[in-house]
């Protein structure tokens, strides 16, 4: 009797995002396959001004991970920048699994998860050209040249051809050290094996030809210390800016200034930088108290968006111990302004006009590492990938970078822009039509609190920064029911009582009014009496003020014994 064939069951890819979509930041993408997942980066992204209301960082809703917790293979760590790692914490909290990261990456987030006491972790270390099995499937790890050191991209291999993800890149052939050269001879194995999806960074979509050679600050920190070679030079940078120091450093070594690496985590970070490239002579290392009687000094100052620009601030206005701010002095901004940050941005810079310092911007010039069109072109050319799907950006960064895949000869149909949630299927190597979706709430992070807040917290904190606050006391006696106590009116934003005592008037009226009647119809309730004070005192003040002031009334029950009852 013949034996029919085992026939294999449908091969089904599932391909979505939990942030990054349309925002700068807060980068989270999984890849599902056969119902394995396999995280790809968790990061976070910093509040815009207007919307902050106190909240410190943003990071994706991991509830759809926490209930399908038993299906999660890993988390690929690409590199070390807070937009894709720093979430970690908050995702670690809720599901336990494997972080496969970098050696130098692994000391960085090694150091976060021991800061907030992450434990049952494993970080499993991965080599740039390292192929392992992640789920019982193929993963193949290989370099990019990116601005954070040993950053890499990987191909996770189905039975319909390799899921590619192209890592933060660009294409750079005269770069500084091996820890920073990219390696693209990995898409001719993976387009001799067939590339199902390819996704690609978008954030340099709009830019024009390749990112490389207008990532560099060399030329224009060059120029700077050449124009002042007898001045003290600040330097401001963002610590997780690897490159843009180490481009620093060495022009700073070529020209044998004296250095201070001023911050704490820099002075770490450099000496961690030492078992994989060159060490900083010596001779040229300078501390904090040597500031003063140093002419020539080039202070590197780094931290991370609104700390890093008040420090600033607070070095031009003489606000810090070891550093009196001269009128010769030279500030080098050299971060790019991130979303979030522009007002502590503008302050820093008007800090330092006021003290008569020159301030000079060298990143105004210089391209983030992120791969423009000429790079993401190359790569598209060199896997032929069957399916496109652009990643990481703003809307228009995503249409931008789908566009040019439409310039590489793939279909329209095979080039797949997702929100936040959607979920493209792929079943055996092919598109399914429609899209589920995932329901996702962002997390706001307020402080070092690991609360997520709601969004009736964030309309509370913002009606209170708008209109104020209206605090209306009184007491009752327990049985009776009677008012013994008040009423007290205070506000805080709204209005000053003392010109507007026709509206406390008014609002007491309200109360006691209410009370009696709910009294005398024997349906007094503390919680639906204070509910329903709340409501007309609301509709009065707005018709009075045009405001929508917080409404707390506050009714206490006073027992024959004279204690509390009820709040």
């Amino acid at each position: 009797m013949q034996v029919e064939p085992e026939l294999k069951k449908d091969e089904v890819v599932r391909l979505y995002a939990l942030g990054g979509l349309d925002e700068d930041g807060k980068n989270l993408t999984v890849i599902e396959i056969d119902g394995d997942i396999y995280i790809v980066e968790c990061g976070l992204k910093f509040p815009n001004d207007k919307s902050s209301l106190g909240v410190e960082c943003i990071v994706p809703d991991f509830s759809y991970l926490k209930e399908h917790e038993d299906q999660i293979k890993g988390v690929l760590i690409t590199h070390g920048h807070d937009d894709v790692m720093g979430a970690l914490p908050y995702l670690l909290k809720e599901i336990k699994t494997d972080i496969y990261v970098t050696p130098f990456t692994e000391g960085v987030v090694a150091d976060l998860l021991k800061e907030n006491k992450i434990t049952g972790v494993k970080l499993k270390t991965v080599k740039r050209r390292d192929t392992k099995k992640i789920g019982g499937r193929q993963v193949v790890f290989f370099p990019v040249t990116h601005s954070y050191p040993q950053t890499y991209g990987f191909g996770i291999r189905t039975q319909h051809g390799y899921i590619v993800y192209s890592g933060e890149f660009i294409a750079d052939y005269d770069d500084m050290s091996q820890a920073y050269r990219g390696d693209y001879s990995f898409a001719t194995k993976f387009k001799n094996d067939g590339v199902m999806i390819l996704l690609q960074d978008s954030k340099g979509a709009e830019h024009a030809l390749h990112t490389s050679p207008n990532h560099r600050v060399t030329p224009y920190f060059e120029k700077v210390l050449d124009e002042h070679e007898h001045q003290r030079v600040f330097v401001e940078i963002y610590t997780q800016s690897v490159y843009r120091i180490q481009e620093i450093i060495r022009c700073c070594v070529e020209r044998k200034r004296k250095i201070c690496f001023y911050s704490p985590e820099l002075r770490k970070l450099v000496a961690g930088l030492e078992s994989i490239t060159d060490a900083v002579p010596s001779e040229l290392v300078v501390s904090n108290d040597q500031i003063g009687s140093c002419d020539d000094v080039v202070v590197i100052i780094s931290g991370q968006g609104r700390a890093l620009f008040q420090q600033m601030s607070n070095i031009a206005n003489n606000e810090v111990e070891d550093v009196e701010f001269h009128d010769d002095d030279v500030i080098v901004v050299a971060t790019p302004l991130v979303p979030g940050v522009e007002k502590e941005f503008k302050n820093m810079e008007n800090d330092i006009y006021k003290r008569q310092g020159t301030i000079v911007k060298i990143d105004r010039n210089v391209l983030g590492m992120h791969p423009s069109k000429e790079d993401l072109k190359m790569v598209i050319f060199m896997t032929a990938p069957k399916y496109y799907v652009p990643i990481k950006g703003e809307y228009r960064m995503l249409c931008a970078n789908a566009m040019l895949a439409e310039e590489m000869n793939i279909p329209s149909e095979r080039i797949v822009i997702l929100d936040n949630g959607e979920i493209a299927t792929f079943i055996n190597g092919e598109l399914q039509p429609g899209r589920e979706e995932i329901e996702l709430h962002e997390s706001l992070i307020d402080g070092n609190s690991n609360w997520d807040m709601a969004g009736v917290v964030l309309k509370d904190r913002e009606i209170l920064s708008t209109d104020g606050v209206m605090v209306l006391a009184i007491g009752l006696d327990f049985k009776t029911k009677k008012i013994v106590n008040g009423p007290d009116i205070q506000t805080r934003g709204l209005v000053y009582v003392r010109d507007a005592e026709y509206l406390t008037r008014e609002v007491i009226r309200i109360m006691e009014d209410t009370i009696r009647e709910m009294v005398d119809q024997r349906k007094y309730e503390n919680m639906e009496c204070r509910a329903l004070i709340r409501d007309r005192v609301a509709k009065y003040v707005f018709k009075q003020t045009a405001k929508r002031p917080m409404i707390l009334p506050v009714i206490m029950e006073i027992n024959p014994k004279n204690s509390l009852s009820t709040l």
